[in-house]
């Protein structure tokens, strides 16, 4: 690394008015990151009075988690001269209720990773690992995030 800070501006954007109590706001707010164009309507978690036709932030931390690992791993594999050729996840984060202060305590990745090629699942598990412990968000979290690959080939 060359000693470069990279920075991540985002901008959310909410109005309306709380005037009436806590029951009564609307959660909806809009949330963008420039130079990107898109820009995501968000919410609360539906358990929080927040729209469910929204994301919300909480599954916003677990797209990243997710994100952040199917990048990593295409990486590591490209290094490896690995030929992935498709990656999915169905991955989940849990919030208990009952352990405070409220918050994510573990995410779990179940990347279905499609290789071409002879390749042992130890190799590729090996990378998956790898690609866990290069993951930027993973890193950035003290929530607990565990990887369970399954694979396949093409």
């Amino acid at each position: 690394m060359d000693g470069t800070t990279h920075r991540y501006a985002v901008e959310c954007a909410w109005s309306g008015s709380t005037a009436e109590g806590y029951d009564a706001y609307d959660r909806g707010h809009d949330a963008s990151a420039p130079p990107a164009d898109a820009t995501l309507s968000l919410s609360s978690d539906p358990a929080f009075r927040g729209d469910p036709q929204r994301l919300n932030p909480e599954q916003l931390l677990v797209m990243a988690a997710a994100s952040c690992q199917l990048l990593s791993f295409l990486a590591v594999a490209a290094r490896a001269r690995i030929d992935v050729v498709e990656y999915r996840d169905e991955a989940e984060g849990v919030m208990p209720e009952d352990d405070p202060p409220l918050r994510l305590t573990r995410i779990t990745l179940r990347p279905a990773i499609t290789v071409r090629g002879d390749f042992s699942e130890s190799r590729l598990a090996h990378l998956c690992e790898v690609a866990h412990r290069e993951c930027f968000i993973a890193n950035s979290l003290t929530t607990e995030v565990v990887v369970e690959p399954t694979f396949a080939f093409a």
